[in-house]
């Protein structure tokens, strides 16, 4: 029911650059780079009325005009994806900026609506993104799984690479991870983000924090700042794509399907 017009646009930054993994925006996943497997299951979101991809390099750019999608050049400095979606952002008419990750290949359209919802229903508040309860026991200490914790109305308090909350009760006096046993519930961070379109290029003017910078989590800006983000609980899983082995994984997934 995409009855918005161009009110919510969804934009995934893609660059050809990265570190772990160079140019795996292009990456072949059953016969279709991974950039089109995120625009097309991005396309899927019943709220969502348009879809770019902002990227700084001429082969992402050549790669989606091909299959029909629509794409932005960007600046090579941007030092974030969330700075490359501003720059794009400041071209467009829209409410609210969605930002999707270019390396979600599996991204399931039902989430994306999730995290637009509280956006759609309640003006005031000026950001959203998802999270997912942990289940495992290694996700909880893995410091590239980052954790949220939130309030009583679902409002972020804080995000950390470190296990948030810390279980006093149960982890005290442990000195060995495989001892520490999940007995209150925790919750991974996924990283897709819902920014009023006047928020999102005021927040990207904003300047780097300790708390950011400490831990490596540019949503922390927004806290330290005082803005308010709302943490919406999905079921769905994500799966992303840093290094190349991840791709097994990505087509295991594909596979059971």
């Amino acid at each position: 029911m995409k009855d918005n017009q161009n009110s919510i646009v969804a934009v995934i930054p893609a660059r050809y650059g990265s570190t772990r993994f160079p140019g795996k925006a292009l990456v072949s996943i059953k016969g279709k780079p991974m950039i089109q497997w995120v625009y097309e299951r991005t396309q899927r979101s019943r709220l969502i009325s348009r879809v770019v991809v902002a990227t700084d390099d001429e082969r992402i750019v050549q790669v989606v005009t091909a299959f029909g999608g629509e794409v932005a050049m960007t600046s090579l400095s941007h030092k974030t994806g969330t700075d490359r979606i501003a720059e794009v952002v400041r071209q467009l008419d829209c409410d609210i900026v969605v930002n999707v990750q270019g390396d979600e290949p599996l991204i399931q359209p039902e989430m994306i609506d999730q995290a637009i919802q509280p956006l759609v229903d309640d003006v005031s508040i000026p950001m959203g993104t998802l999270c997912k309860k942990i289940e495992r026991h290694d996700e909880a200490f893995d410091t590239n799984v980052v954790k949220v914790v939130f309030d009583i109305n679902n409002f972020a308090m804080y995000f950390s690479r470190a296990p948030i909350p810390w279980d006093r009760d149960h982890w005290s006096g442990k000195k060995r991870l495989s001892e520490m046993a999940l007995a209150g519930a925790m919750y991974k961070h996924i990283g897709l983000y819902v920014y009023r379109r006047e928020f999102l290029l005021a927040y990207t003017s904003l300047p780097q924090t300790s708390h950011e910078a400490s831990e490596k989590l540019e949503q922390l800006r927004a806290l330290d700042n005082g803005h308010k983000i709302k943490v919406v609980v999905t079921s769905y899983e994500s799966f992303g794509v840093d290094i190349p082995d991840d791709l097994s994984k990505i087509l295991k997934h594909i596979e059971e399907r």
